[in-house]
């Protein structure tokens, strides 16, 4: 783990993200703490340096940051090509050298880094207290963030809350330690943010929303403690109370527009300024798709078949899914439509639809019935939380609070099921029926979104029944897989060379 800090970086990425000009950053600047932190506009630098750090390809701007979420029954990749990273932990087979997964890791880690220097040299600017603070909440924020995601991940991790030297190897401390920290850095994110969206920033709502996550995730596996449950939907309903966010937007816009009513926390970017989102567009467009330009797709994800063949009917399932391919015809200018089922495609699956467009078409540029163009860099926004996330999350957390579901878990729920054009959730489940009624609603509500699915069934210790209901035509476990070794991913081997004193996750 590298944990020294370069505020040169910090300088240069925070103007990179300001300004969209790319800089060379000089090797020979003697940048500190104590010389760099001065003003408001270099706290805010710094601040824009951490979202960049996090949102950058190598981190969070491509598939690689889902790399081992790929156990997960809503993604899959081609049976060849070049996707053998993320067809590893496909077959649950991934390993700690594959190439893919440090961005798993490092992306959050870099972002830690950043922020613990801002946490560290934020009082020595001169600028008002409100600005300030407004500042270092978006530093514990995204600490907590990245902490969230690292510990379901990976397990046990060093936790590094200050600036360290290059020389320090901490050690790995257990993931209950990794939870008390985040929910004190998101608790003092709430203390310090405001409450009013703003695009690429959290509020004091994005703080709430985040611990209720983790209070639900907490009351699941490894910690399994039941009395999360209650935190979780106290920390939901503060931000359905608040009456901030709304389903108002058809769901399909919700993927080709950036920071619709729903947005509780995204990350920016920008293509003129070197930061491209490549999560949208050609990654989820099949091989056999070629443009009217020449472009063509690049088969990295779709789901798998029984995934798609379980959603509801409803119109949600319409606009999220890809059914009927695009093959160009020898005249490079019409195309014929082909069910994806048709031996004629390459894959034989389903594509995500909801993840073409990009921003109003900055990725996949189309027709009902034709293909323009097919671009892998957008300038889509990448929603990390959404409101109906933290309906659901309400609705589950309460029932299994209060020994079964209430008429607000109901109405939260059934918020989510009719912007998807679904019937209200039949009254009278027992609990265990309305949270198993949940986990289906968030799986397709958040199909493909970033371990939404994956998290649902480590939490849940759902493997078993994912295999189970796996088609056999889908990449191939290997026979004697130990499933309950394979909830997290292993450390990647840079880090384990390095730190030579960890233990490496059972099973790698």
């Amino acid at each position: 783990m590298k944990t020294k800090y370069s505020i040169l970086l910090a300088l240069f990425l925070g103007v990179m993200l300001a300004g969209c000009v790319k800089l060379k950053e000089d090797p020979k600047a003697t940048l500190t703490p104590q010389s760099y932190f001065k003003t408001q506009s270099d706290l805010d630098a710094s601040v824009s340096a951490m979202y960049v750090a996090l949102a950058r390809d190598g981190a969070w701007g491509f598939t690689s940051k889902e790399t081992s979420y790929f156990g997960s029954d809503d993604y899959t990749t081609d049976p060849g090509l070049n996707k053998q990273d993320q067809r590893d932990f496909d077959r649950l087979s991934g390993g700690s050298t594959n190439s893919s997964l440090t961005a798993e890791w490092n992306g959050p880690w870099q972002a830690i880094y950043q922020a613990d220097n801002v946490i560290a040299n934020y009082q020595k600017v001169n600028s008002t207290d409100a600005l300030k603070n407004a500042a270092v909440g978006q530093c514990y924020f995204i600490r907590g963030l990245c902490y969230y995601y690292l510990v379901r991940t990976f397990g046990a991790l060093p936790l590094v809350l200050t600036n360290l030297d290059l020389s320090v190897r901490p050690p790995r401390v257990g993931v209950d330690q990794i939870y008390a920290s985040i929910i004190s850095d998101l608790k003092t994110a709430k203390s310090l943010l405001g409450t009013t969206p703003s695009s690429g920033k959290p509020t004091t709502y994005s703080a709430s929303a985040c611990l209720a996550d983790v209070y639900l995730t907490m009351a699941g596996w490894p910690l399994n403690q039941p009395a999360n449950y209650a935190l979780a939907a106290t920390e939901a309903n503060l931000v359905i109370q608040a009456g901030t966010y709304n389903l108002s937007t058809p769901y399909d816009k919700v993927f080709t527009t950036n920071n619709s009513p729903e947005s509780i926390f995204s990350l920016e970017y920008s293509v003129a300024g070197g930061l491209p989102n490549r999560r949208f567009g050609s990654s989820n467009v099949p091989l056999d798709e070629v443009a009217v330009d020449g472009s063509s797709g690049w088969d990295d994800v779709y789901p798998e078949i029984n995934f798609f063949n379980n959603a509801p009917v409803c119109t949600r399932t319409d606009l999220t899914f890809y059914t009927v391919l695009k093959l160009r015809n020898p005249d490079k200018t019409t195309f014929t439509l082909t069910p994806w089922n048709s031996p004629t495609t390459h894959a034989q699956h389903p594509y995500y639809k909801k993840f073409r467009a990009g921003l109003n078409g900055d990725g996949v540029n189309e027709t009902a019935t034709q293909l323009l163009s097919i671009q892998p860099s957008t300038n889509k926004a990448l929603d990390i939380i959404r409101y109906p996330q933290v309906l659901l999350d309400y609705a589950e957390a309460a029932d299994m609070a209060e020994g079964g579901p209430s008429g607000a878990a109901y109405n939260a729920i059934n918020a989510v099921r009719a912007r998807a054009g679904e019937l209200p959730l039949t009254p009278g489940l027992s609990q265990t029926a309305f949270r198993d009624a949940v986990v289906y609603e968030r799986a397709y509500e958040f199909a493909g979104e970033f371990g939404m699915r994956w998290f649902d069934i480590v939490r849940l210790q759902l493997l078993p029944q994912v295999i189970a209901a796996r088609n056999a035509v889908e990449n191939s476990i290997p026979a004697g897989t130990n499933i309950a070794q394979k909830y997290l991913a292993p450390i990647p081997f840079s880090e384990m060379a390095i730190n030579t004193q960890w233990t490496q996750n059972p099973g790698y």
